[in-house]
């Protein structure tokens, strides 16, 4: 498999696997699966048919709050029995005398991840199959009873989306790359405009479609991905986060705007809405527009201290300037769905 080198002391953690009872007497197989600045990835072959991935901090100085593969493995371990697929957990290791940094071990999932949200190659019936399951997924996913599952302690209950805009408003703010009006707009539109009615689940954080693996010929997940950013917050914000989608054309970043949808057999955002209120029972359109707004003005946020670090020359990622390029448009975007929730 082509990628960077592996950086593991195979030996080494072969012993450590034997020891956990997760390997046989054959040496381990080792390969990348992701690198740069997510969490080293790596999917591993330790005999006798075991098939782990194994999933690390990256080396450095990190942020306090990033990489949180403790969290990762902790989300899920409490989801495994729950409507909300997810591989299983196998081991934790927190101290770093082994591979320089804590890890987790889970089993290695035989399916397909899917990148491209208009679902290139597949029929209209495929791709309908494919939205209604990871609309299903998310409505799970926010019926947990997280308190239940062990997880009344994952985050602050209340003022999620609050929070967050000032969050991201706080480091837009210190930056010194120039933002566009839309998002000055924003900051000062979104704190002034919290819907009433806070509600608090369990959400995911990052719940997209290439965050899915899917069953290898059927439209079923098997395991939802990359929980690093999972903690307490408002569903809404959660579902609209993945719903960004419709209002992002292909051109800008990875969206579905302005494709003819009804041809693809993708549903259409208010059909979207639909299925998700009648799964949950919650009322998600009156305030659509808002989260949507949020969603934009959050994601803008992200990729203007992406833009930030690049101008300092500290971004790693060769794509970081053009990734920065894009908060812009995104902000516009955000500006767009803020005025039409004025005019509703």
């Amino acid at each position: 498999m082509s990628g960077p080198a592996n950086p593991l002391p195979v030996e080494a953690l072969g012993d450590y696997l034997r020891a956990q009872g997760l390997a046989g007497s054959a040496p381990l197989e080792v390969r990348v699966l992701a690198g740069g600045q997510s969490n080293p990835t790596y999917r591993i072959t330790a005999g006798e048919g075991r098939d782990y991935v194994l999933r690390k901090k990256p080396p450095g100085t990190l942020i306090a709050s990033a990489h949180a593969i403790d969290r990762e493995y902790r989300v899920m371990k409490a989801l495994a029995g729950t409507d909300v697929p997810v591989p299983r957990m196998l081991h934790y290791c927190e101290s770093g005398e082994l591979l320089g940094t804590p890890f987790y071990v889970m089993d290695f999932l035989q399916g397909r991840v899917l990148m491209d949200q208009s679902l290139p190659g597949m029929q209209p019936v495929e791709r309908h199959a494919i939205y209604r399951e990871m609309n299903r997924v998310i409505a799970a996913l926010h019926a947990v009873d997280y308190r239940a599952v062990g997880l009344g302690d994952y985050g602050k209950e209340g003022n999620y989306v609050g929070r967050q805009i000032a969050r991201w408003s706080r480091q837009c703010r210190e930056s010194t790359v120039p933002m566009n009006e839309a998002m000055h707009h924003l900051m000062d539109w979104l704190p002034a405009h919290l819907p009433a009615g806070d509600e608090t689940t369990l959400v995911h954080g990052d719940y997209r479609l290439d965050n899915l693996v899917f069953h290898p010929t059927e439209p079923r997940v098997i395991g939802a991905l990359d929980w690093e950013l999972s903690t307490l917050g408002h569903p809404l914000a959660d579902l609209a986060y993945q719903c960004m989608a419709w209002r992002i054309p292909p051109s800008l970043w990875r969206g579905i705007a302005g494709l003819d949808l009804a041809a693809l057999g993708i549903p259409q955002e208010a059909e979207y809405i639909a299925w998700y209120e009648q799964a949950t029972g919650r009322q998600a359109a009156g305030h659509w527009d808002f989260y949507i707004a949020y969603n934009l003005f959050r994601m803008a946020a992200i990729l203007h201290g992406i833009a930030q670090r690049a101008a300092e020359g500290n971004a790693t990622a060769e794509d970081a300037a053009d990734n920065g390029r894009k908060a812009g448009p995104l902000a516009e975007l955000g500006w767009q769905a803020a005025q039409r929730y004025m005019a509703r």
